[in-house]
């Protein structure tokens, strides 16, 4: 079995572990792929997510996606992940940087980059802005529940401009 192999099976390994729940086990698995090879970027994206969303460890989130945007910024994952934790922290500037970026990675998923950035305009406030984006995360997409969603989060913006 050749390097990579091994590496990508260990990191199959580690999903497997987050899905089942066994955070501990899956951490150690992303810490031995590391171990064997430290610019293997998917490893450090996985991490972040872990120490983001299971052990709400934030900052040590944030600097692990951005060893993963170092090593491997091709990788699709890392930039879906990254950018609600920069939301979640309201990070603006960064998170619109970090979207930007996006755009240009080959095999990303437009509509749900759309969708992070009309997620930031509405919490800013800035709800033409967020309309625009929610409807070019709908005309690119072709999961019915990602249109539904789009419609809906379009509907929820009109409902905020009447407040004012």
């Amino acid at each position: 079995m050749d390097h990579l192999t091994k590496l990508e099976e260990l990191l199959d390994q580690a999903n497997l572990d987050i899905k089942n729940g066994l955070y501990d086990e899956a951490t150690n698995k992303l810490e031995k792929i590391l171990d064997i090879d430290s610019n293997f970027g998917k490893a450090y994206n996985h991490l972040g997510y872990l120490y983001e969303v299971k052990f709400k460890d934030f900052e040590k989130g944030e600097t692990l996606y951005k060893l993963c945007l170092e090593k491997s910024p091709m990788y699709p994952s890392v930039y879906y992940n990254y950018a609600i934790l920069l939301s979640t922290l309201g990070k603006w500037n960064e998170l619109k940087e970090l979207l930007d970026q996006a755009m240009t990675v080959p095999g990303i998923t437009k509509s749900t980059i759309y969708n992070e950035y009309a997620i930031m305009y509405e919490q800013q406030g800035m709800l033409e802005e967020a309309i625009e984006h929610y409807r070019k995360a709908g005309l690119n997409t072709l999961d019915k529940g990602v249109l539904e969603r789009a419609k809906a989060s379009i509907e929820r913006c009109k409902m905020k401009k009447e407040l004012f």
